[in-house]
């Protein structure tokens, strides 16, 4: 596997060195982003597209990164889900290994929690888009118990929604504080494809499982509110009053995220509004918690490819241009987005984030491309940076 690494740390000795009359900018000094290849397509063709991104820091800053390694460019190809781990916050890393394959059938939507509770990784994924599987590993992930079917636990939702097609993630889940484990789900009626391959992803609605007992039972949550066209994949995080935010791709023609919350993160969830600072090309976005109200600073990141210059559809469902991958930081609860910094200005799609016990901030992402097509991804990059980096030095994770 070809690694490419680029490490740009800038020093205010360097630029004082190189330039007398220029001065740093305080806190600039520590800034630091750095980036490397993990995963790429094989020259022998078995896997013919990288994708999904789906990355967990541990406590003790084990790193566990999973990819979706495809044999073609179609979500109905085979798929195995592959892993690497580092054991050192992602700067070194062990080889990849097969964490998951089911011979000709789908795996992907790959979904990982760390259980604070018990003190294990909760790992979701699905198959055939049909069934969702529960493991968990309780060595930081160098081992895995065996996967279990959750899926005849999810009845609930034929008596709201009637389903075929079933996807959760993807990307990290959210544990509250109170212990419960909130994993967003996409649903969809599931026609055939006019193609023969597989069933359609069109239209679809949004909800979440979740588990209040550590990933022993699951449960339905209720079922987002159905006024945006085609919302699918989401991402949880805790808000500042101790609900959720749901940040869900849709399809309506205002190309925005739009936001939904609820109090317990389960049940009663709002309509979901579109907010108009996060422009979104239909395109999954990852969103972390840095800090909340209770560490002095609330700190929501978002990350997802903002191309709202391009305006060609890509897609017959209107996708546009998957590039200019960009961070967006809010203090206010994910209302308004004050800092925008570009962390890959070319091709790149679905990010995914976690962060490190002293700040550090790892983004893994969709990049480079084999082709034309906005799917065919070549490369899941990993990047580490941290807040001095993302705000020019105007902000600090540091104590």
């Amino acid at each position: 596997m070809i690694k490419q690494k680029t490490i740009i740390t800038l020093f205010l000795s360097m630029l004082l060195s190189i330039a007398p009359t220029l001065a740093a900018k305080p806190g600039t000094e520590d800034a630091l982003v750095e980036k490397e290849n993990l995963f790429e397509v094989t020259p022998d063709g078995e896997y013919r597209s990288i994708r999904i991104p789906c990355i967990l820091a541990l406590p003790d800053d084990s790193v566990l990164a999973i990819t979706s390694a495809r044999s073609a460019v179609s979500d109905w190809a085979v798929i195995r889900l592959l892993m690497r781990r580092s054991p050192d916050g992602g700067k070194t890393w062990e080889p990849a290994r097969v964490l998951v394959e089911d011979g000709e059938n789908v795996v992907d939507n790959p979904v990982a929690i760390w259980d604070a509770k018990k003190q294990v990784v909760h790992f979701l994924y699905q198959t055939n888009y049909e069934r969702i599987w529960h493991m968990e590993s309780a060595d930081g992930g160098k081992t895995f118990s065996k996967a279990v079917d959750i899926t005849p636990q999810l009845g609930g939702f034929q008596k709201k929604y009637k389903w075929s097609v079933i996807a959760p993630g993807p990307a990290h889940g959210l544990q509250m504080k109170n212990g419960r484990i909130v994993i967003p789900v996409w649903l969809c009626p599931g026609e055939p494809n006019p193609s023969g391959k597989g069933k359609a992803h069109r239209p679809s609605v949004t909800s979440v499982i979740y588990s209040d007992d550590s990933g022993a039972t699951w449960h339905c949550g209720d079922i987002v509110p159905d006024t945006l066209k085609n919302m699918n994949e989401t991402v949880a995080v805790e808000a500042d009053d101790g609900g959720v935010l749901l940040f869900i791709r849709n399809e309506d023609n205002a190309y925005r995220i739009s936001v939904s919350h609820s109090k317990d993160g389960a049940t009663d969830w709002s309509r979901p509004k579109l907010n108009d600072a996060l422009y979104s090309p239909i395109c999954f976005a990852s969103v972390l918690r840095l800090s909340g109200r209770e560490d002095g600073k609330s700190r929501i990141l978002l990350c997802n490819p903002d191309s709202s210059g391009k305006t060609r559809r890509l897609v017959k469902w209107g996708g546009r241009a998957r590039e200019n991958l960009t961070f967006k930081l809010s203090y206010d609860g994910g209302e308004t987005w004050p800092v925008v910094k570009v962390l890959e200005p070319g091709r790149a799609a679905y990010s995914d984030l976690t962060m490190l016990s002293d700040g550090t901030i790892l983004c893994m992402y969709e990049h480079g491309h084999m082709s034309d097509n906005v799917y065919n991804t070549r490369y899941m990059t990993v990047a580490r940076l941290n807040l001095e980096w993302l705000t020019d030095g105007e902000d600090s994770l540091k104590k």
